[in-house]
């Protein structure tokens, strides 16, 4: 699990104080050493200068002092001393030296399971990038086809809007021709209405005149029935050519009357209700 951000910055930067705060550390622990060094050179030289002072002269010189001639000689004893002192120093530098190898282990083992981990980080942290820069790139296809099938679709919409203002045009002329056709059939219709209603009115007419033909035909037959119910016992007593004058007259009478009208026959022969 990947450790928050404001923990890492605080972690680098104590690492960079260390880092800059123990540039100098090995100089230091030189200089330190050779203080110690020091130190314990003068303990030793004041040693041996007391040793001197304390030791007994040579019975053979007055001048010539011999070391170690005697089994309690002060500057052996002294040296010795000096020897212990610095053997117990140099252990315990190497105590030191030991305990801090001790904390250099640990800390490299820390440092170690550190790395470890980091290590883990930035696998898991190269395989979600891995994860996604292949999502990046797929998703980038994906972009691509929307932007193709996006284009496609504006070609289509601009296809489709150029036929749909084809079409409202030739709507728009069609309208046109229906509303100019309809006027037309109005007036054309008006125009029949008024020829049925001339012929309904000359039909009415003449139907008028066939009723008054009809009136006056049957007045005159009613009148020609009572004028040869007069004439009766005249017709019996005439001859045989009297007979033949008469169909003549009568057939002649047929066509035409006294004064010279058309008689009512031939009116009803040639007039028909449609005029």
């Amino acid at each position: 699990m990947a450790e928050p951000t404001w923990q890492e910055t605080l972690r680098l930067r104590l690492v960079e104080r260390n880092a800059r705060e123990s540039s100098y550390a090995p100089v230091i622990e030189q200089y330190r050493r050779l203080a110690q060094q020091t130190k314990l050179l003068k303990e030793r030289n004041a040693s041996l200068l007391r040793a001197m002072g304390s030791a007994r002269p040579n019975p053979s010189s007055s001048t010539v002092f011999v070391p170690g001639t005697g089994e309690d000689n002060p500057v052996r004893a002294a040296y010795i001393a000096s020897l212990e002192s610095q053997i117990s120093s140099l252990r315990d530098e190497l105590a030191t030296v030991y305990k801090t190898q001790g904390q250099n282990a640990q800390r490299l083992l820390a440092m170690n399971e550190t790395l470890r981990e980091k290590e883990e980080m930035s696998r898991v942290d190269s395989e979600s990038l891995r994860k996604s820069r292949d999502e990046i790139a797929i998703l980038r296809k994906k972009v691509e086809q929307h932007s193709e099938l996006m284009s496609e679709k504006d070609r289509t919409a601009q296809i489709l809007h150029d036929e749909i203002n084809t079409l409202q045009l030739e709507l728009s002329q069609i309208e046109e021709r229906n509303q100019t056709l309809t006027k037309d059939n109005a007036k054309l219709l008006q125009r029949w209405l008024d020829a049925k209603q001339a012929e309904v009115n000359r039909m009415n007419e003449a139907n008028d005149f066939y009723e008054d033909l009809q009136t006056r035909r049957q007045a005159a037959l009613n009148k020609q029935a009572g004028a040869n119910g007069d004439d009766m016992g005249d017709a019996a007593s005439t001859t045989t050519n009297g007979s033949g004058n008469g169909e003549d007259r009568r057939e002649t009478g047929s066509a035409t009357t006294t004064d010279g009208t058309p008689s009512l026959a031939e009116t009803d022969v040639n007039l028909t209700p449609n005029g």
